[in-house]
């Protein structure tokens, strides 16, 4: 097994290599740049404008930039670490040191939009999405699985034929959409103004979250702080929820119809053993093997943020901070979460494939 992750690893660098050459590629090929901010400031000259596109790389050739942004060639990586000295983003006087840096000596570089670092703004955003989509992730995947092997089991039946109607409206419906149904109808309509339209906190009573005044306040008043978030929570996580657990309990519902279809099932009854032995430690087992799969490819998405439920809701996660960063051509932001998204998808296809001989003993890796 060891011999097998250990390949994997080494097999996933040129997979990565490729993904971020793609995204490199398609992202200088969208109309725009980041000096076009200044396009309409009668006050910056197209001097000016020159001076910003080769302070920060952008006049030099593709394949220069992509090469610096790694840290393979070049002093300076572009789109990372400038010459040093000064410079003026957004009213901000920030300090830039010189030195090594590109992806491959761990510097992801600095924000275009606002003179940070990459990691200080995806980490900004980051316990946000974790706490949404993971919350997310938990529920639909736990509800999935229940209603899928219930609706196998009693294949036909009422619920069976309800949950089959649910998925096919529920895979229908756009995120987008139902964000805003959910908004209008348990944020803004009469009676029933139960959830907060937007955010992550209540800007009146609660701190700002993720600074030090909001720790302090969660450790003086757990249950308040607690109470606020989970009010939050609700609609996105009740979003997300809907949209997803309707494809996957019709996946897992036809992958347990398949194992509980088997001959070694139908033996196992012909030799009397119990029905929930049956189910649940013949058929269930047998049956998560392609479900893990599909489960395990969703784990990035915890990560990566949902960007339309982010955006709708105004939580500050990395889906939303994604669209900003589109937004503001904010070419390092933007290859810094694409990055980690991509890794996290690697991650996770090992992972999938390391269950598969958790769950099947039959399965072994040499």
């Amino acid at each position: 097994m060891i011999k097998y992750i250990v390949r994997r690893s080494l097999q996933a660098i040129p997979v990565l290599i490729g993904i971020t050459v793609v995204c490199f590629v398609l992202m200088h090929l969208q109309p725009g740049n980041p000096a076009d901010r200044f396009a309409q400031n009668p006050k910056i000259t197209q001097a000016q404008i020159a001076a910003f596109e080769h302070r920060w790389g952008l006049s030099d050739p593709l394949p220069e930039q992509y090469c610096k942004w790694l840290g393979v060639c070049g002093d300076k990586g572009v789109l990372n670490a400038l010459p040093g000295g000064t410079l003026n983003v957004a009213g901000l006087s920030i300090s830039l040191p010189g030195g090594d840096n590109g992806i491959l000596h761990g510097d992801l570089g600095y924000s275009i939009d606002d003179g940070r670092t990459v990691v200080a703004v995806i980490g900004d955003r980051l316990l946000p999405t974790i706490i949404l989509t993971g919350t997310a992730y938990l529920i639909w995947i736990t509800l999935a699985l229940v209603m899928g092997v219930y609706a196998a089991v009693r294949r036909y039946g009422l619920f069976d034929s309800a949950l089959t109607i649910f998925n096919y409206i529920g895979y229908s419906l756009p995120t987008f959409w139902l964000g805003l149904i959910l908004i209008t109808l348990l944020a803004e309509g009469d009676p029933f103004k139960w959830f907060p339209a937007s955010g992550m906190w209540d800007a009146r009573t609660v701190p700002v979250f993720g600074t030090s005044d909001y720790w302090a306040f969660v450790g003086a008043q757990p249950l308040n702080a607690l109470q606020d978030l989970a009010r939050h929570l609700a609609l996105p996580v009740l979003t997300l929820v809907l949209v997803s657990i309707a494809g996957d309990s019709r996946f897992i519902r036809s992958s347990m119809l398949d194992s509980l279809n088997q001959d070694y099932v139908k033996t196992a009854r012909a030799k009397g053993v119990p029905e929930r032995t049956v189910v649940f430690r013949h058929a269930l087992r047998n049956a998560l093997l392609p479900v893990v799969t599909n489960v395990g490819l969703e784990i990035p998405f915890i990560f990566g943020g949902a960007v339309a439920t982010e955006t709708i809701f105004s939580w500050p996660g990395m889906g939303r901070q994604f669209v900003e960063s589109v937004g503001h051509t904010d070419y390092p932001v933007l290859m810094g979460i694409l990055l980690i998204s991509s890794v996290f998808v690697v991650f996770a296809n090992l992972l999938a494939d390391v269950m598969y001989a958790v769950v099947d003993p039959r399965v072994k890796y040499d």
